[in-house]
C-alpha cells in the first residue's frame, strides 16, 4: 500500500514538471516582455489625422475645394480678403431706376441699379423679381434667359440690370403702369420705385408677359 502512494506522488510530480516546461518551452520570460506599442495621436496632424485640415472640408493648404462654397457657406464670390461674400441683403442696397430708352429703339428699356451700402462686400448673384404695377393688376416681367454669375460689389459699388417693355404707341391708353416692384435675387423683401419708362403698355391678349428682365450687368455696371 506504500508503494502505491509512492507512485501516485511521483505521477503527479512528473506531470507538473511537463506542464510547467509545455508553458515556457518558448524560451519567453513573460515577466519581462516590452510594453505594447501605444496607437498614434491625432492630435499631430498626421495621415490618419482627423483635425480641422481635414473635418473641414479643406485641403492641405487650408483652403476650401472648389465647389465647396465658402466659410459661411454661401457659395458666392470671394471679398478683398478672400473671404466668402455673403449675399446681399435687400435693406443694404440703395436701388434706384431710370429711363434708359435710346431713340430710334423700337423697344422702351428702364435701368434699375443696386447699390451696396452695407459696408462690407456681398454677392449678387441671378435675377431680380420685377413686377409692374398697373391699373389692371400686377405684371410680372419674363426673365430673359441669359447667364448670370455671381457679382461681387465691394462697399460702395453698384451694379445695373435691364427691363424691356413694348412701347405704346397704338395711340390707345393701353394699360397704365403705376409703379415698380423690384425684389433683389434670392430676397422676399421687396422695394418700390416710380417707375420712369413709358406711362403705359400696348394692350395686348398675348400669352406672357410682354415685360423682359436681364440678369445682373446686364446694362453695364459702375463702380
Amino acid at each position: 500500500m506504500r508503494v502505491r502512494k509512492l507512485t501516485l506522488a511521483a505521477m503527479a510530480l512528473a506531470a507538473g514538471l511537463s506542464l510547467t516546461a509545455c508553458q515556457n518551452d518558448d524560451g519567453t520570460d513573460e515577466t519581462s516582455a516590452p510594453p505594447a506599442a501605444s496607437a498614434p495621436s491625432s492630435s499631430d496632424g498626421g495621415s490618419g489625422s482627423t483635425g480641422s485640415d481635414q473635418a473641414g472640408g479643406q485641403d492641405s493648404a487650408g483652403k476650401s475645394p472648389n465647389g465647396t462654397g465658402g466659410a459661411d457657406g454661401t457659395g458666392g464670390g470671394t471679398g478683398e480678403d478672400g473671404t466668402a461674400a455673403a449675399k446681399c441683403r435687400t435693406d443694404e442696397l440703395e436701388i434706384t431706376a431710370m429711363d434708359a430708352t435710346v431713340d430710334g429703339d423700337t423697344e422702351g428699356t428702364v435701368a434699375v441699379d443696386l447699390k451696396n451700402g452695407g459696408g462690407r462686400a456681398c454677392t449678387l448673384a441671378g435675377y431680380a423679381g420685377v413686377d409692374l404695377k398697373t391699373n389692371a393688376g400686377s405684371l410680372s416681367a419674363e426673365r430673359t434667359g441669359e447667364q448670370a454669375p455671381p457679382i461681387v460689389l465691394k462697399d460702395g459699388e453698384n451694379v445695373t440690370f435691364g427691363i424691356t417693355y413694348p412701347i405704346n404707341n397704338t395711340g390707345g391708353s393701353g394699360v397704365r403702369i403705376t409703379g415698380l416692384v423690384v425684389t433683389p435675387p434670392n430676397e422676399t423683401k421687396s422695394v418700390t420705385l416710380d417707375w420712369p419708362g413709358g406711362a403705359s403698355l400696348p394692350a395686348s391678349d398675348s400669352p406672357g408677359s410682354p415685360v423682359k428682365v436681364g440678369p445682373m450687368g446686364s446694362a453695364g455696371q459702375g463702380g
